[in-house]
């Protein structure tokens, strides 16, 4: 598919879920746009290759935190003009109404270009390389900090978070979900675990992947929620019937890091697989340890049986659309990707889905995996004052309970205003709540960080479809294992 020109607007848009930017009858994905941004496959620009080798030319700046001294004020950087990127999704549009109050709160003009996601990341990959200041703030995945933290990129925002003198008495950052806060700080190291080093992005919006159902057939049938993993299998083959167009359960199968993290990732982390081990100063890739190779033959076994047809060319959407049309009677994915499809009209089944954690573990445990949107400010700012007050009204309690109140931002990620405000939004989702509050307190990034991340996961995700074409399981991630073992591990500046 041909990806659209960059595009650069000031004018709202429609709403579309969980960020997905529709241009005619195409739908975009990250698939879409790390492809564009050549952040995926043989292309991937590595933490290691742009540390070593000067991608950009930009030369590591000072953090600004240091410069800013006396009493906290909000108005500290009044008639300053904040320049943001943002790409359209549920969270940018519930915040565009409220971006006045930020200016009548600090007299700072804030300056907004969206850019479609399927071209977001290029725009911001190739401004970032080229050393450009023009975007004080942005927009940012979480796995993107490994790839624009070692080159400078991106300011550590701890310095700021620990002056009192840039950051209001009333922010609380612990109020942000642990696993969140985590998820975003990572030394840059080889084997260090998240939640070391510096605070690389704030948290803003995240999804929990756990299985969303179609309630109403599920009651009809009198059909218990499946316990483990074995159940579950079981369970989406006796629902499966081609002949009348209805099958057990969808997943992301498609060529892309994407198919990897959301359910795959999250049920393969509870059968006890992991992804790699450190051994000394390098990882060791193990994700074809006899539990990770048993796990994703029944895996692939599950899509093949009772999955959808076209698994292999699957993302969200399709997935998400299926259990929308009826067609699917499980989704294991994102809860939000799923949040709009029960609202009145929305979709085909709206006012029928229900959710649950999916399968535990074994063991008992309800390890997840997840994304999370966050806020990111330019190591080559001019702005950087201006762009903190902003990032910390933006991810600040008062702006996010209004934007949840205004009925489109799913999972803040604030335990406040999750309990206060979001919790109010859930009477008709059943399942919802005690599936989050289920999985929320072992929901993190479940993967190794590492600076080969795109590389290897979408090899990860070729790997699913070689086993699904007829490979033998063990022997396909043996070779998997090897090859990302040797990539992760390159020499930096090699």
């Amino acid at each position: 598919m041909v990806q659209p020109r960059p595009v650069a607007t000031r004018s709202r848009p429609s709403a579309s879920p969980l960020g997905q930017q529709t241009t005619g009858d195409r739908r975009l994905t990250r698939r879409g746009l790390l492809r564009t941004a050549g952040l995926v496959g043989g292309a991937a620009l590595t933490g290691s290759a742009l540390t070593g080798c000067g991608i950009g030319g930009a030369k590591p700046a000072p953090n600004g935190a240091a410069a800013v001294t006396g009493s906290f004020d909000w108005r500290k950087a009044a008639g300053s003009t904040l320049h943001v990127l943002q790409t359209p999704h549920p969270y940018q549009q519930s915040y565009q109404p409220l971006l006045k109050e930020f200016t009548e709160l600090t007299g700072i003009e804030v300056v907004v270009d969206l850019v479609p996601e399927s071209s977001y990341f290029t725009k911001l990959n190739t401004e970032l390389a080229g050393g450009s200041g023009k975007h004080d703030v942005f927009m940012l995945g979480a796995y993107f900090i490994w790839q624009y933290g070692p080159p400078h990129w991106i300011e550590d925002l701890k310095p700021w978070l620990e002056n009192d003198s840039a950051t209001s008495a009333e922010y609380d950052f612990d109020d942000i979900y642990e696993g969140l806060r985590k998820a975003t700080s990572w030394d840059f190291r080889q084997g260090s675990p998240l939640g070391t080093g510096g605070q690389w992005a704030i948290p803003w919006g995240f999804e929990n992947n756990v299985i969303t159902y179609n309630k109403t057939y599920f009651d009809k049938q009198g059909i218990k929620l499946p316990d483990t993993f074995d159940n579950l299998i079981q369970l989406a083959n006796d629902l499966t019937n081609r002949s009348e167009n209805r099958y057990g359960i969808a997943t992301r199968g498609s060529k892309s890091w994407a198919t990897i993290h959301p359910g795959f990732m999250t049920q393969f982390t509870r059968e006890g697989g992991k992804d790699y081990r450190v051994q000394g100063d390098r990882l060791e890739a193990v994700m074809n340890s006899p539990k990770a190779a048993a796990f994703t033959g029944k895996w692939v076994d599950l899509m093949r049986t009772a999955g959808p047809t076209g698994w292999t060319s699957y993302d969200y959407p399709q997935a998400t659309g299926d259990l929308g049309d009826g067609v699917a009677m499980m989704v294991y994915d994102a809860d939000s990707a799923t949040y709009p499809k029960n609202r009145k009209g929305a979709s085909k089944e709206a006012g029928h889905l229900g959710w649950y954690a999916g399968p535990a573990g074994p063991d008992g445990n309800y390890k997840t995996n997840l994304w999370t949107w966050t806020w990111a400010m330019n190591a080559q700012s001019e702005h950087k004052l201006a762009g903190w007050l902003f990032m910390q009204w933006v991810t600040g309690k008062q702006s996010m309970s209004k934007a949840v109140k205004g009925g489109m931002y799913a999972d803040p990620v604030r335990k406040s205003v999750f309990d206060a405000d979001f919790k109010k939004q859930l009477g008709d989702f059943p399942g919802y709540l005690e599936a989050f509050e289920t999985v929320i307190d072992q929901s993190t990034i479940q993967f190794t960080p590492q600076k080969q991340f795109f590389a290897t996961t979408e090899d990860w995700a070729v790997a699913l479809q070689d086993i699904y074409g007829g490979d033998e399981a063990a022997s396909r991630l043996d070779s998997l294992a090897k090859a990302s073992t040797s990539k992760v591990n390159l020499v930096e500046g090699s």
